[in-house]
């Protein structure tokens, strides 16, 4: 139960992420949310680890200001992966993952 909670609140994210910021565009209903936030969950589960592993001596040498490319990197391999889902650049990226993360969080902290 608690697995389907945070995929509807990454959902909810997703929303009000693509409302605010410019460059994002979600085309279709409620089932595109879910499957971005699920998408987006996976990518960050399995794909993200990796990355950041094999990334560890330019995460050293930017004293960890790569990660934030990491996480751009997978919201652009979501809208590849998901059709619907669009990102213009990588500062909708970027403020894209940011939104996300904040509004997870917020919604967590609430629920």
């Amino acid at each position: 139960m608690g697995l389907i909670i945070r995929i509807l609140i990454s959902a909810v994210a997703v929303y009000v992420a693509s409302l605010f910021i410019p460059g994002i565009s979600v085309s279709g209903g409620a089932s595109t949310y879910l499957v971005i936030a699920i998408v987006l969950g996976l990518l960050n589960a399995f794909v993200k680890p990796i990355l950041t592993i094999l990334t560890i001596p330019i995460t050293i040498l930017t004293l960890g200001l790569f990660l934030i490319v990491i996480n751009v990197l997978m919201v652009y391999l979501a809208a590849y992966l998901v059709p619907g889902f669009s990102v213009s650049g990588f500062i909708a990226a970027l403020l894209f993952s940011i939104v996300v993360s904040l509004v997870t969080s917020l919604i967590d902290a609430i629920v």
